[in-house]
């Protein structure tokens, strides 16, 4: 696993403003390249996004459901978490079985954690895509 986020680049699909800032600033924090904030979907696309090496990625966006968005995402290979501070979602659970949800408010070190993760996972099926 990745011992910080050194280098990458990081998508945050976050709608409240304090939230996001937090984000930011714990992702820079543990070395972040770059974090982009996004409050609304009409502001990117899946072919945007692929410039990014993981999304955090909350739930809801303006009452408006990020599932959909998530799967481009996964379809581009682009790992990602959710946030949410619904903690049950079994739409979630079953769409996404290997992408972890961190529950709002989340500690900065439960974040990082669940990217890095997200990152290794990505890069053990690079090293391994038969396995």
């Amino acid at each position: 696993m990745p011992d910080s986020l050194n280098g990458f680049r990081i998508l945050l699909l976050e709608d409240e403003f304090l939230i996001a800032m937090d984000v930011e600033q714990i992702c820079r924090d543990n070395g972040a390249l770059e974090v982009a904030i996004v409050g609304d979907l009409d502001e990117i696309d899946a072919s945007a996004a692929r410039s990014f090496d993981a999304a955090i990625v909350d739930v809801m966006l303006g009452g408006v459901s990020t599932l959909e968005f998530a799967e481009e995402l996964l379809a581009a290979e682009i790992p990602l978490v959710f946030a949410s501070g619904y903690t049950s979602n079994d739409e979630l659970s079953a769409k996404f079985p290997a992408v972890e949800l961190i529950a709002k408010p989340y500690s900065g070190d439960d974040l990082v954690d669940a990217l890095k993760r997200a990152l290794q996972r990505r890069a053990d099926i690079k090293e391994n895509p038969a396995g």
